[in-house]
Parts: structure tokens; C-alpha cells; sequence
């Protein structure tokens, strides 16, 4: 026998739950005590927009849906820019709030507004939880369109009626299905073989799909039997490691960027697991020319620029494997792929650049350095993402995290958390911009009261770098986008953190080694210099001019 409350709290522990992030509210007090009872453990935030990132991290390592929890009005809708990221980068959510009761839903009330409609269109399915009847069907509904097929965040508003409810019911979660992705279908199988029989300079492109179907294994072996080179996305980073002799990097820079280069040349791509909010595949085909090879678990979305050839729809691994099989021995050793090692260049260089302040490139070849292949560093937007996510190697899926869907500001210092929280014995790092830091910094509390050891990298600049890169590029000139910061030293201190100050090139990376090395949180300020941008965007055009 359970109430409302308690039966929702045992249909989350049914469908595997081990945590939750969020706020409460006055209007879901008996769920939190419910929860307190629980074995689930609750980690309070101080904002809900943070706990949602938390939730989404949480879930984008795992593949299994994290729950963030908020009370109605302001707190749920304070929670929504984190659902909406974890719908745009394709990961599992479920998220709750309480609601107002169906006694004042129909007219002007204190804190109402109709959430279900405001979630509606950044989430997979939005739905009011009217009985307690309906809990078991409802929540295992939710998890089931969160995890399957393409993930996707979820919303139940829970009204406070229900959470005020202490009758006893009988009713039991019901039973958890995991779907699995058919196997492809051989004759779509045999129609790739014929393209790529006819192809001369086939290429592929990993994206997000690949990294949550844990492809690697089945891509290298691809690779390797055919000679085709494989770049990744933003989202796919490491899914195919970039020590493989077939990798050519990651694609998805703001400007033509080395990767692109493979493109260029292609006759054929081979996109495996890659969705269309990752970057926008004029990129990679322009002309609109190019024979598509879509494998994936679900059909591609229509685009004037991805004009599918063929599509192998299935389990991305055996689609993958059954594709080389059938190959059998064709080879394509003689794809040219122009301005191969040229990244390489680029980080070895940065190794190498002692002024001050750092080189962005100094900053990555620091961070790859300090941290171990199986590590995690997340990435937040703005120019930090740009030299990060092209240049930062990365030989894991889900080792390096970015939002490349929603391209959101202020997600990787609270994501860290739901990252460290899900692989508690990885080393965390977070890289933020100084402008993304403070937009999310009152976490810091968070993980110093939770004992949740990570650190906090932020590239200082005293300004909104991406956005001075293009504005300069396009305009020839930059307004609005300079602040001032605070001494980081003194605001980690104030949380009961650690913090440090980067004085010279050569303290960075035993910095970084003694800050992942503590059981503790810590901050770490590192001046960068930015007139690198233009320098880049300079250069990248000259490479695409000449090569």
C-alpha cells in the first residue's frame, strides 16, 4: 500500500533511479519525504536550470534517463533550458515539477501557469499526471520515450493535489521493457555495397548516434578492413579515437577547418549515427552532389544538403559490421585525404608555446595532458568549444562533452557534477569561458556539500570570446562584450573550495595534475590569449584556397 507520493518514488526505483537533482517546493513536500525514505539518492542544487544540466550529464554518460525534480511556476520553469538542451543533444530526461490542483488549473491562480504547454515543444512528451491510477503507466511511458530510440527529455507536472494525497493504493510500477534495434535490413545492406563499389573517394562521419550505440569497436573494424577515414562531430568525439590511423579529427569548426578537407574530395559519405542538429550538413555537402550513406537507428531528416542514397536503419553496430562483411576485401587505400596531420601539427606546436598569456592551444595540449584517456573534460560554448572540440584529442566516447544541439552557455560546471556523480572514479574537468563560469558558479556550494571532487579550468579573457571572434571576422569590429571578473582565488575560497591562478605557461599543467589529484573542488583561473582566433580563421582560409 502506498500513497501518491510513495508510489511514484517506487516506479522510479523500478525503472533503475539512483538519483535525483533538484529544488524543492512547497507543493511537492510529501514526494521529497518520500524520497528521503528512498534509496534514491537527492542531490539539492541551487538552481534549477543547474540541476537540469546535472541530470542531463548524469544521463548522456550512462544512457539511462536522470531525473531532475522542481516545484511548480518559477522553479519549473527555471528547469526548462536544461530540458531543452538534453532534447537537442538527443540524451535521456525525465523531468517533474509539481503543478497547481486541478481545483484552480481553470482559472487565474497564484504561481499557474500551464506548464504542459510551455514543455510541450522541448521535449519529447509533456503530459499533467491526473490520478494516482495513471502514475504507474505514466512514468513508465516517460522513461520508455526518454531512453528508446532517438533520447529525448520528458516532462510530467504532478499536481499538488496528487502530492497531497495520503490514501493507500495497491497499484505496482509495471514491469521495465528495454526495445532494441532490429537488425538491418540485408537488402538495404546490398544497396551500400553498390555505391560504395562505385565510389572512388569515399569518407565518414561519426556522429552522436554512433557514440550513445557505443560503435567504436564496429567502427575501427569498418575503417581498418576498408581504408575509409572516419572524422567525428562535436557530439561523436572518441568514438572514434583519434590515435586511430583512419581518424582525421572532428568536424564541425565555425569556418572550413582541416576536416573539411576529406569532405571537399568525397564522392560518397558514410554518416554513421549523425543527426542534423549536430552542424548543418551544407557543410559537408555544398553542392547538395554527394551519395549519402545514412546508418542509423531511426530514417535521416529530410535536407536539401542530406539526400539519402541509402539508409540502413538498425542497430548501428551490426549495420556497421554487416556493411564490412559484405564489402568483402574492397579497399580504398588510395582516398587522398587532403591536410592529414595538419592538427597534429597545430597541437604539437601548442605544446610548445610558452607565452603569456597561454595560447588556446597551449591550454588544450595542458588539458590532454592532465587528464587520462578514459577521463571526462566538459566543454562549455564559446570559443573555448571551438579549440577545444577541434583540437583536444579524445580516444573515448563520452569523454568529452559537449552541447552541440542547443549550443548552450553555463552547462559544463553543473554537468560536471552529474558526470562525477555517474563515474565517481574518473577524473572530472570542467572548461569554461569566463563569461559561461559565472553563469552557473553558485554550484560550486553544490559539490563542495556533496563531497563531489572536480575541477573547474576557466579561460579568462574578461569578455564573451566567441562573440568578439565573430563579430571582428564579419564586422571588422566588436561592441559589448567586455566585463570584469572576480579574483576566482577568493571566490573558491568563499565556497570552501580550492583556487589557483595561472602566473606563467609553465604552471598550468602541474596546476591542472594537483587539482585532479584532490579529493576536493577546485577553480583554477587561466588567462588566455585570444587574438589566436583571427589568426586561425586567417589561416584556415589560406589552407582552403591552396590545398
Amino acid at each position: 500500500m502506498s500513497t501518491a507520493a510513495e508510489l511514484i518514488v517506487k516506479c522510479l526505483e523500478n525503472e533503475g533511479v539512483a538519483v535525483v537533482f533538484g529544488i524543492p517546493g512547497e507543493e511537492n513536500i510529501r514526494l521529497i519525504k518520500a524520497l528521503a525514505a528512498s534509496d534514491i539518492r537527492y542531490v539539492l542544487t541551487r538552481h534549477e536550470q543547474a540541476a537540469a544540466f546535472m541530470a542531463e550529464m548524469y544521463g548522456r554518460v550512462t544512457g539511462r534517463a536522470a531525473v531532475v525534480s522542481a516545484t511548480l511556476g518559477p522553479g519549473a520553469i527555471n528547469m526548462q533550458l536544461g530540458v531543452a538542451d538534453a532534447t537537442t543533444n538527443s540524451t535521456p530526461m525525465v523531468a517533474i515539477s509539481a503543478q497547481v490542483g486541478q481545483d484552480r488549473e481553470y482559472k487565474e491562480s497564484h504561481q499557474y501557469v500551464d506548464l504542459v504547454s510551455m514543455y510541450a515543444p522541448i521535449t519529447r512528451w509533456a503530459a499533467d499526471v491526473p490520478t494516482a491510477n495513471a502514475i504507474p503507466e505514466m512514468v513508465r511511458k516517460a522513461f520508455k520515450l526518454a531512453e528508446t530510440e532517438r533520447p529525448a527529455a520528458v516532462y510530467l507536472a504532478i499536481p499538488e493535489h496528487l502530492d497531497q494525497d495520503d490514501a493507500d493504493y495497491e497499484f505496482e510500477p509495471l514491469p521495465r521493457r528495454v526495445v532494441r534495434a532490429e537488425a538491418p535490413a540485408p537488402r538495404q545492406v546490398a544497396r551500400a555495397v553498390d555505391v560504395l563499389r562505385n565510389a572512388k573517394r569515399p569518407v565518414a562521419l561519426a556522429g552522436h548516434g554512433a557514440a550513445r550505440s557505443d560503435a567504436t569497436e564496429a567502427l575501427v573494424r569498418f575503417a581498418k578492413e576498408t581504408g575509409i577515414r572516419v572524422a567525428n562531430t562535436f557530439h561523436g568525439k572518441g568514438v572514434m579515437p583519434d590515435d586511430d590511423p583512419n581518424s582525421i579529427g572532428t568536424l564541425g569548426f565555425m569556418r572550413h577547418d582541416y576536416v573539411n578537407f576529406g569532405f571537399d574530395n568525397a564522392d560518397v559519405v558514410i554518416a554513421v549515427g549523425y543527426e542534423l542538429q549536430e552542424f548543418d550538413p551544407v557543410r559537408i555537402n555544398p553542392k547538395g552532389d554527394k551519395k549519402i550513406i545514412h546508418i542509423h537507428r531511426f530514417p535521416a531528416e529530410v535536407d536539401a544538403h542530406y539526400t539519402v542514397e541509402v539508409g540502413i536503419i538498425g542497430d548501428i553496430n551490426d549495420s556497421l559490421n554487416e556493411l564490412a562483411d559484405a564489402l568483402d576485401g574492397k579497399r580504398f587505400d588510395d582516398a587522398d585525404v587532403p591536410g592529414s596531420g595538419l592538427l597534429e601539427e597545430e597541437f604539437a606546436r601548442g605544446q610548445e608555446d610558452s607565452r603569456y598569456p597561454l595560447s588556446p592551444q597551449r591550454v588544450v595540449a595542458d588539458t590532454r595532458a592532465a587528464l587520462g584517456r578514459d577521463d571526462v573534460v566538459l566543454v562549455d560554448t564559446g570559443a573555448t568549444k571551438m579549440w577545444m572540440a577541434r583540437l583536444y584529442p579524445t580516444y573515448e566516447r563520452n569523454t568529452c562533452l559537449i552541447s552541440n544541439g542547443l549550443s548552450t552557455m553555463g552547462f559544463a560546471l553543473p554537468g560536471a557534477i552529474g558526470v562525477k556523480v555517474a563515474r565517481p572514479d574518473a577524473k572530472v574537468l570542467a572548461v569554461v569561458g569566463d563569461g559561461a563560469f559565472l553563469m552557473n558558479s553558485q554550484e560550486i556550494e553544490t559539490a563542495v556539500r556533496e563531497k563531489i571532487p572536480l575541477v573547474v579550468l576557466i579561460w579568462e579573457d574578461g569578455g564573451y570570446g566567441l562573440i568578439e571572434w565573430k563579430m571582428d571576422l564579419e564586422l571588422g569590429e566588436h561592441h559589448y562584450i567586455s566585463f570584469n571578473n572576480p579574483d576566482v582565488v577568493s571566490y573558491a575560497k568563499a565556497f570552501g573550495a580550492k583556487g589557483y591562478r595561472i602566473e606563467k605557461a609553465e604552471d598550468l599543467l602541474p596546476t591542472l595534475r594537483k587539482a585532479l589529484d584532490d579529493d576536493g573542488v577546485s577553480l583554477i583561473s587561466c588567462p588566455v590569449d585570444y587574438s589566436e582566433n583571427l589568426r586561425l580563421t586567417d589561416r584556415l582560409g589560406e589552407l582552403d584556397e591552396t590545398l
